[in-house]
């Protein structure tokens, strides 16, 4: 009995052996159990802390003159414009021999506008904001000057739109320089109107009586598709500084049902408008340079048949270096180019974008939203009617196609968005506070 007692007490002993072994592990898991939250939010807050540590340090904030958005706004608009400049010079080659004109003669123009661009916009982007406020009416009456010239013996047709003016050797498009005026303007404005945006006599009333008036003489030389982008612009800063959104739904319907009755009522449109529905094609000829462009983009496959090599340029294509620029860099670059430029346009839209949000002043929201869509919805109507998704209706690729007042003042704007991203929130609050009389 003792010989099979005692294997008997070793099991009853392995077996409390083992029982307080689990409840060793299971008072352990307890404890973790108990323990884990208070970690992981512990976890959570270190993991915040670096974040914010880290996104400080490439934000700037403390110092004044760096920023991680600046640099790749700044990035971003150099890149633009050297691959604009290289199209250009790509695109326009075969039609300048052709007019028996040097096949550099419209790069080294575009060039030296570049160079002035580029001179506005390093300029700009170290002015402070209180600067910007007193050009805005001053800038606003050139704009109106300009386009009055326009309609003047001064003024020029080209391709049924009377939107250039020449002074002497010096030709330019008025209603460039107006779209940045208009933007700094109604920032002004509505700025000074905040106290009154629930009266829209206050606040619409003024903004739709005088930026109307930027709008019609746009539209009396026949260019619907800029007073489009001025529209646009009016609207967003309408949105940007806090108006009714009813005021602003009634004005898109209002603008809309317009732009509709104009297109219409117009030959020249209303037959763009059947040629990118396909009728009239093999009649007429205004599907031509709308199919050569796709014809363009569809040759260029993945990886392009290689920079200069384009076929289309080669009188198949009309303004291949201005309005279709972007076939041009479809054909030679492939779809990985165009995929590029798009991806430069979003990152610089978004990083712009970033930087106005982080302001609660008026006149910086307005005017750096202003620009934005500006940019941004020029560069989306370009690229969608070189796809055939709208009509072709004339817009120019920012930073790229062919055109020294456009580049020219697309980079004046794109200084004053450099200038807001400049400086870190607290420091540009600070120096409003002190500037505003």
């Amino acid at each position: 009995m003792p010989e099979t007692a005692e294997p008997r007490t070793r099991r009853r002993q392995g077996g409390a052996t083992a029982e307080s072994r689990w409840e060793s592990i299971s008072r352990r898991q307890r404890v973790v159990s108990v323990t884990d939250p208070a970690r992981a939010r512990e976890s959570m807050r270190q993991a915040r802390d670096r974040a914010s540590s880290v996104w400080s340090s490439l934000d700037g904030t403390g110092r004044p003159e760096s920023g991680w958005a600046y640099y790749v706004i700044l990035a971003c608009v150099i890149f633009l414009t050297a691959t604009g400049l290289t199209m250009v010079l790509s695109a326009s080659a075969v039609e300048s021999i052709s007019k028996d004109m040097s096949p550099i003669s419209l790069f080294t123009k575009q060039a030296v506008w570049a160079v002035v661009g580029f001179a506005f916009m390093f300029g700009l982007s170290r002015v402070p904001v209180a600067f910007l406020r007193k050009l805005a009416w001053p800038g606003y009456f050139i704009a109106i000057v300009l386009l009055v010239l326009v309609l003047s013996p001064l003024g020029v047709e080209v391709n049924g739109n009377r939107n250039w003016l020449s002074l002497g050797p010096l030709s330019m498009q008025p209603s460039e320089p107006a779209k940045l005026a208009l933007a700094l303007w109604t920032a002004f404005i509505l700025e000074r109107k905040q106290r009154h945006l629930g009266d829209w006599k206050q606040t619409a009333a003024p903004v739709f009586g005088l930026g109307a008036l930027v709008i019609g003489l746009v539209l009396a030389g026949h260019d619907l598709g800029t007073s489009m982008i001025l529209g646009s612009v009016l609207l967003t800063a309408l949105w940007a500084s806090g108006v009714q959104k009813r005021l602003v739904g009634i004005t898109v319907g209002a603008v809309g049902f317009i732009g509709v009755i104009l297109a219409l009522t117009s030959s020249n449109r209303s037959d763009r408008i059947q040629a990118w529905l396909g009728h009239g094609c093999d009649t007429s000829g205004l599907c031509d340079q709308a199919q050569a462009g796709l014809t363009a983009l569809a040759r260029g496959n993945w990886f392009g048949v290689g920079l200069g090599q384009s076929q289309v340029k080669w009188s198949w294509l009309p303004e291949a270096h201005n309005d279709f620029v972007f076939a041009i860099i479809g054909e030679e670059l492939g779809f990985v180019g165009t995929a590029v430029i798009v991806a430069a346009f979003a990152v610089l839209t978004l990083v712009s974008l970033c930087v106005v949000l982080r302001y609660d002043d008026v006149f910086i929201r307005v005017a750096g939203s202003c620009i934005i869509v500006w940019i941004a919805l020029q560069a989306m109507v370009n690229i969608a009617m070189v796809l055939g998704v709208i009509p072709v209706i004339g817009i120019p690729l920012p930073f790229i196609s062919y055109g020294g007042s456009a580049l020219t003042f697309t980079l004046a704007a794109m200084g004053i968005l450099l200038s807001f991203a400049r400086h870190d929130r607290g420091t540009r609050r600070r120096t409003e506070r002190t500037s505003r009389p």
